[in-house]
């Protein structure tokens, strides 16, 4: 389900003018830009060509890109934005390595993620790259690639934290029954060992939210951080004219993801039955990849369409009177809710579904966290074409105003440029 990429003009800069070399160190290859994470890290690593010449070292997973041409292909558009290296997650082609990530992560009290992205080539090749150039700053994309952090020596290094990792394993844990959720919360406490340990000696440290920022400073008072929230671009998600009543309700989010599961499971077990029992029956979409069982199983049990992987998002929002966003688990800031903002469309979510945004219940987006005050709101906004056009001219506003990209991108190289000039690592 693609958003559609921008890859700016003069990213190519003259032969002529040396540039800072840029280490981008990635848990993802970030091409197509097609789920949350991939399209901020792709904005992101195309915001930063424009100040750095990019050396990026990328993992890839084979459940996005399961063939060697879709690889080559996602590092063909990327080579557009720098020197692009993809390493496969080693797990990923042997169940046993997945069952020793596991095994090797509670006999050596290390977080799962530690020991799943523990790869040999990726750290070879590091190893060299830092032999043979000197790098002037490093991005680290995740703190899932903390075990490499040692190898980086005094280079300033900025890690991005796309949700605060700890706290979002306790909260996909309550999802879960025993003994999952005793793993996950186990699993949560080990991710906060990490976090105590590496935070604070990282010289620049990203949030995407105020709240995720200041999870973060408890973590590690002594840390440094900053926010840079999740954006849209919005020349590309713009709004269309108001689908009416019959247009129904759409949600966008892979099926694999598990608070998406959650989230949709939530709505059509709780909230759908009591928007049907008061008369209202409203077409339901959900827009994001899913297998073929999925696919059947909530048409049979819930009459919700689920489209599977689309490559535009937008046709689909665009035919939708409403959007939801019924969410009981995740970390950082949805980009789902962004694009649907951008595109100005009504919307209704859990707080926990719009946490960290600049979310004002009853102006740009409607909040409710019950089933039936969630229920409710669906319906008034199905029936109100009045408050669906307020409401969705606000969320454009918010779009513009706070999250577009070139917005971000302005403050963030202001603090990548800070860093460049400020010296080596902190103690």
């Amino acid at each position: 389900m693609s958003a559609p990429e921008r890859v700016d003009s003069h990213v190519a800069a003259d032969s002529a003018v040396a540039r800072p070399r840029l280490l981008f160190l990635c848990q993802t290859l970030p091409y197509p830009p097609d789920g949350g994470v991939q399209i901020r890290t792709y904005n992101v690593l195309r915001l930063l060509a424009r100040d750095f010449d990019v050396t990026a070292l990328c993992f890839y997973r084979t459940g996005l890109l399961p063939t060697a041409e879709r690889v080559a292909k996602s590092v063909r558009e990327l080579g557009r934005l720098g020197d692009i290296q993809e390493f496969p997650i080693p797990q990923e082609h042997s169940k046993r390595r997945l069952l020793m990530d596991h095994l090797r992560s509670v006999l050596s009290g290390r977080a799962y993620t530690v020991t799943a992205y523990d790869s040999a080539p990726f750290r070879s090749r590091l190893v060299q790259l830092l032999a043979e150039k000197r790098f002037d700053l490093v991005h680290m994309d995740s703190l899932d690639l903390a075990g490499y952090v040692p190898l980086l020596r005094d280079l300033p290094v900025v890690c991005v934290h796309h949700n605060v990792e700890s706290a979002l394993l306790r909260s996909r844990a309550q999802t879960f029954r025993a003994p999952a959720r005793a793993y996950l919360t186990y699993q949560a406490h080990l991710t906060e060992n990490e976090e105590k340990r590496f935070i604070p000696s990282i010289d620049l440290n990203i949030a995407v939210s105020r709240d995720d920022a200041e999870a973060i400073r408890r973590l590690a008072p002594s840390s440094r951080v900053v926010v840079i929230p999740n954006g849209v671009d919005t020349q590309a998600f713009t709004p269309g004219s108001d689908a009416g009543e019959s247009g129904g309700l759409v949600f966008v989010g892979g099926h694999s993801w598990q608070p998406n599961r959650d989230a949709m499971a939530y709505f059509c077990e709780e909230i759908l039955p009591i928007i049907r029992q008061r008369g209202v029956n409203p077409p339901v979409t959900w827009v994001g990849s899913a297998s073929e069982e999925a696919k059947r199983e909530y048409l049979e049990r819930y009459s919700v369409r689920l489209t599977g992987y689309v490559d535009d998002i937008r046709p689909f929002v665009h035919q939708a009177a409403c959007y939801i966003a019924p969410l009981r688990a995740g970390g950082g800031t949805r980009l789902k809710i962004l694009d649907a903002w951008a595109m100005g469309k009504a919307l209704v979510s859990t707080t926990v579904g719009c946490e960290g945004l600049d979310a004002r219940d009853g102006d740009n987006i409607v909040i409710r966290d019950t089933p039936a005050d969630f229920a409710q709101a669906v319906i008034e906004l199905l029936a109100g074409a009045e408050l669906r056009q307020r409401i969705g001219r606000s969320a454009r506003r918010t779009a513009e105003r706070v999250y577009d990209w070139e917005v971000i991108g302005v403050d963030m190289l202001a603090h990548y440029r800070t860093l460049l000039t400020s010296g080596a690592r902190s103690a």
